[in-house]
């Protein structure tokens, strides 16, 4: 088939070169945005770590009794062992697992984080967060007995400040 003088328009191999070219722009801008994504799900879980060890302080000191927590593969839960009442409210505020699985979690502390009636921190340790899709990794670490805890990057064997998040 033949133009015909003034007729506009793309031939066959036109539009198939057209299409390579946004297929690979694409496919560019879906990696990056990929590991957006991990970075934002690894940032909100290791945040949401952190919420967990200051509600259940906060809720020692308001019921002026001591309670704890356990840090499992899913986030918060009850303690299985001990005399120690859970920190219910805390736990109810954080019902959903760690990023529903998709952030992965080891840490030392120990199976029952407790905190004393005036909120100090029995249980201390570090917590490193790990996702795919990222070399990125996030840490936690709460330091006795005043329960701070500080967030940052985990590299080389420690947890380092990293003033974006």
């Amino acid at each position: 088939m033949s133009r015909m003088a003034g007729q506009q328009g793309l031939s066959s191999v036109e539009l198939l070169v057209a299409l390579a070219m946004v297929g690979i722009l694409a496919s560019l801008s879906l990696g990056n945005g990929h590991e957006t994504l991990a970075r934002r799900q690894l940032d909100a879980a290791t945040r949401r770590l952190d919420l967990g060890l200051q509600r259940a302080r906060s809720e020692a000191r308001r019921m002026d009794q001591p309670c704890a927590l356990s840090l499992s593969a899913e986030g918060w839960r009850p303690p299985s062992t001990g005399g120690l009442q859970p920190c219910y409210r805390t736990l109810e505020s954080l019902k959903e697992p760690v990023a529903a699985g998709e952030v992965k979690l080891s840490h030392n502390f120990p199976e029952r984080i407790r905190f004393s009636r005036n909120g100090l921190v029995i249980d201390g340790g570090t917590a490193v967060l790990t996702r795919n899709g990222t070399n990125l990794q996030r840490c936690l670490v709460m330091s006795l007995p005043l329960g701070i805890t500080r967030i940052g990057r985990y590299g080389e064997g420690r947890c380092e400040s990293d003033p974006t998040l």
